[in-house]
């Protein structure tokens, strides 16, 4: 009974796991002294091995509570085997209408994701750079402490 009892509670812990998000890659870099220069441009290598897979491309942001604006412009810089470099600008909203901030947090920092490409293939095999560049007026821009991507496998 009791071997039971354990093959069938490995059975569902095997499932739940199996439904969660599977990461592909995570990264997150600290923004030296929480002030972001335009020429501070964070990079993230990603090897890919299958281009016939499908991914979701999310942007990581951490801020202070003394962030001075609703929200936050980047530019995500992308190259690789087959591919131009290129960069996209995106509005990232970091805070509500009415002020407050959106995401999670702990104590006074906190944390938003932004999906940024959807069901995306990479048109090769081989290693992409993804960068990622503040595009506000801010030069440096302060209170940002964290920028990342997570790369999940659909």
């Amino acid at each position: 009974m009791r071997t039971r009892s354990v093959i069938c509670l490995y059975c569902i812990t095997l499932f739940f796991l199996s439904c969660g998000e599977q990461g592909f890659y995570e990264r997150n870099i600290p923004i030296k002294d929480r002030s972001w220069a335009y020429n501070a441009i964070p990079t993230f290598d990603v090897k890919i091995e299958d281009n016939r897979a499908r991914y979701d491309l999310w942007l990581n942001v951490r801020h202070t509570n003394e962030y001075n604006y609703a929200n936050l412009f980047i530019l995500l810089h992308e190259k690789g085997p087959l591919l131009k470099d290129t960069a996209y600008r995106y509005e990232v909203q970091l805070a509500r209408a009415d002020g407050r901030w959106t995401g999670s947090s702990a104590g006074t920092i906190y944390g938003r994701q932004l999906l940024l490409k959807e069901n995306y293939s990479f048109p090769d095999t081989g290693v992409y750079t993804f960068g990622i560049e503040q595009n506000m007026v801010d030069n440096p821009l302060r209170d940002i402490t964290d920028v990342g991507i997570k790369l999940v496998k659909r």
